[in-house]
């Protein structure tokens, strides 16, 4: 395969997405009790951060995603959901605008291309690429690729592969722990069910003792999903695979153009928001509206409306 810029923001051609989750009666009455409850305790329509959360609550994922993690019980479910909509109203990790952040992905330090055999996003960390000094952005860019790679999942995929790739990594380079358990604090409660596998490349006998460190942080759903140095090829398709871990990619990181890829695949605006799609018109007696406009008049409070969710567990 030819050297390329181009980002793979697709799976590859015939990937079946798995795993995908079927639930009873039982368990489709708790996800409805939660989404009720998550919905009871929404910001009031008076916060311009309204809109988002209840985008959030909607997407088919989230409420599953927090009774899985909860192992079905609604009360746990519940103080779950209500921690990461208080920790989202502060972060507000799904309104960081590109140019906040993208000083940190200028070394390719975090980099999100291809897919896995089962349609997860990866994520490739390299922390022997670091390049800016430590500071909350770092944790700010980290929540933005974990945001784009969601944007990136095909239906029906919850959860993305985060492949650490220690080569070149120093004691200088490496994250402190005290940044690694901030980094696992966010992943483990408030993207729960969201890391499907991590895999740990090139670990050098030095940094072992960074393992040992953050190993009491770790929870079981956690560590059960990490491998050191899999042959990443049983994994990725080789055609989705960076060459530099036996795949047949041949990717170059290019900054500008890796940045520009991401940001137009997911849609993400300059000031953090969606790139509204193009809005066909129609004619209304002589004059021209747009379909968008005309569902507005329709139902001017769109995002407080939560069909798609509710039919999602119900």
């Amino acid at each position: 395969m030819a050297k390329t810029h181009q980002v793979l923001t697709t799976p590859a051609p015939g990937t079946v997405v798995a795993p995908i989750h079927i639930y009873d009666d039982s368990q489709s009455a708790k996800l409805k009790a939660l989404l009720e409850h998550a919905l009871s305790r929404a910001l009031p329509e008076s916060d311009p951060y309204r809109k988002w959360e209840l985008r959030w609550l909607n997407k088919p994922d989230t409420i599953p995603r927090y009774m899985r993690a909860a192992k079905w019980d609604l009360v746990d479910g519940k103080k779950r959901i209500e921690g990461t909509m208080q920790w989202r109203r502060e972060f507000k990790p799904d309104l960081i605008p590109p140019e906040e952040v993208r000083i940190e992905s200028l070394t390719g330090k975090i980099v999100i291309n291809g897919f896995d055999k089962d349609g997860r996003p990866i994520i490739y960390m390299r922390p022997g690429l670091e390049n800016t000094e430590r500071s909350p952005r770092q944790l700010r860019h980290l929540v933005w690729c974990l945001e784009r790679a969601k944007d990136l999942m095909p239906p029906g995929q919850e959860s993305c592969v985060i492949v650490v790739d220690y080569k070149s990594c120093s004691l200088r380079t490496n994250p402190s722990i005290s940044i690694a358990r901030q980094t696992l604090v966010i992943l483990q409660q408030h993207y729960v069910e969201t890391l499907g596998r991590a895999l740990v490349v090139n670990l050098p006998m030095i940094l072992n003792f960074f393992y040992k460190g953050i190993s009491p942080f770790l929870d079981p759903v956690t560590r059960d999903k990490m491998r050191f140095n899999p042959d990443l090829t049983e994994l990725v398709p080789k055609e989705q695979l960076d060459a530099v871990f036996g795949g047949d990619f041949e990717y170059e990181f290019e900054p500008s153009s890796y940045w520009e890829q991401i940001v137009a695949a997911c849609g993400i605006a300059e000031d953090g928001t969606r790139v509204e799609p193009a809005k066909p018109e129609i004619a209304v007696e002589g004059t021209s509206v747009s379909e968008t406009e005309l569902q507005a008049e329709k139902n001017p409070h769109e995002f407080d409306a939560q069909p798609e969710a509710i039919a999602a567990v119900a």
